[in-house]
């Protein structure tokens, strides 16, 4: 029996994510998952570009989650100030480095359960590191891309990121969801702009109802 229409746009869309993102990863520098979680919590509200360069310098100085629980708060906070709200950025990761260190032996957690209980840390964040790092699609990184391409695509009518999570679960099959997030990301960024949307140069448009759009 063929799939449904619907089922098959769906496929049709990630075989073509794969052709424009082969191999499509997580475009935050890092070397270990702790790396990976302190760079995702600095993302908040700010581009991946910018927390890679604070990075470049900080996971030299701070190369163990050690460091970063002994860090100095205000001038922590300085050291990443580029990336804004750097108060409760530095407030958080050092936070979380010594939860990490008291709770889990200086290890990154690497379930959903006790990724959130770290300051700083809820399902998007999580879900980057889970997937990304321990390579385990226990959900959907939804960011501000894939929320509004999940809607243009179609996929959901939901705002909420948590309910759009849960429609991006039932539609795209699991062993997509990592590659899928990121894809996603990386189409948000270079075609499907927020303001404008290059329609006409995306080879998804004869898949895309361009919900929202004008």
């Amino acid at each position: 029996m063929p799939p449904s229409p619907e089922l098959q746009r769906t496929k049709d869309i990630i075989e073509e994510l794969h052709r424009l993102y082969p191999g499509a990863d997580c475009a935050l520098n890092h070397r270990n998952a702790h790396e990976l979680l302190f760079a995702t919590i600095m993302s908040a509200q700010t581009t991946d570009v910018n927390v890679n360069k604070v990075t470049a310098t900080l996971f030299e100085k701070y190369a163990t989650v050690q460091d970063f629980a002994e860090a100095d708060l205000e001038t922590f906070q300085e050291e990443i100030r580029s990336t804004g709200f750097f108060r409760n950025k530095a407030k958080n990761v050092i936070a979380a480095a010594n939860m990490i260190v008291d709770e889990y032996g200086g290890q990154v957690p690497d379930t959903m359960e006790d990724l959130v209980r770290l300051p700083g840390v809820a399902r998007k964040t999580a879900n980057v590191v889970l997937g990304t790092w321990f390579g385990k699609a226990i959900g959907f990184v939804v960011d501000t891309h894939v929320k509004r391409l999940a809607y243009r695509l179609g996929f959901t009518e939901e705002t909420d990121p948590v309910k759009v999570e849960k429609d991006l679960m039932e539609v795209i099959p699991e062993s997509e969801w990592i590659f899928s997030g990121h894809a996603i990301i990386l189409h948000g960024r270079a075609v499907c702009d927020a303001k404008k949307p290059q329609c006409d140069a995306c080879t998804l448009r004869p898949l895309c109802p361009q919900n929202g759009i004008g």
